[in-house]
């Protein structure tokens, strides 16, 4: 079971191309909701996404009230600066939906406040407002793929 990687309202096309590079690196979901801050079609996007486009599974949703449904009963985390607990201190399960806000405003504030235990962050110096959103991805990504092992995934040659 892939894990799930969500993007809610991601404004920024090269993050979006990077972050489907490693979906399709490490065999996750991509779950863009909408509105998003590009097209698809952007060279930006393709640009950075480079040749693993046909690769990544994504979904688009048209909205994050639209998304939210699907994450009944599923294990997911809203990943947050704002966030008290830290990434490493949690276990990912397969199947698992790692979700991200926007670049400039992260996720909404009411997300967060109905599910605290479900938020977590990336720690970091205090002066540091926030890091690259592909940056962040790559970083839970791996953890939750090396806490499950990196089953299907190529460690050594």
């Amino acid at each position: 079971m892939p894990l799930h990687i969500v993007l809610v309202e991601p404004e920024i096309p090269q993050n979006t191309g990077n972050i489907a590079r490693t979906c399709a690196a490490t065999g996750a979901v991509l779950h863009l909701v909408e509105p998003l801050g590009f097209s698809l079609d952007e060279k930006h996007v393709r640009r950075a996404g480079l040749d693993y486009w046909d690769q990544v599974k994504i979904e688009v949703h048209t909205s994050l009230e639209a998304f939210l449904p699907l994450l009944k009963g599923k294990e997911f985390v809203l990943v947050s600066r704002k966030a008290r607990q830290g990434y490493a201190d949690l276990s990912f399960g397969p199947d698992t939906f790692l979700v991200f806000g926007k670049e400039t405003m992260g996720l909404p504030e009411d997300l967060l406040e109905a599910y605290p235990s479900r938020c977590i962050r990336i720690p970091m110096l205090d002066s540091a407002r926030s890091l690259n959103l592909s940056n962040a991805v790559a970083i839970v990504t791996y953890e939750a793929l090396r806490q499950q092992g990196f089953k299907g995934l190529r460690i050594s040659r």
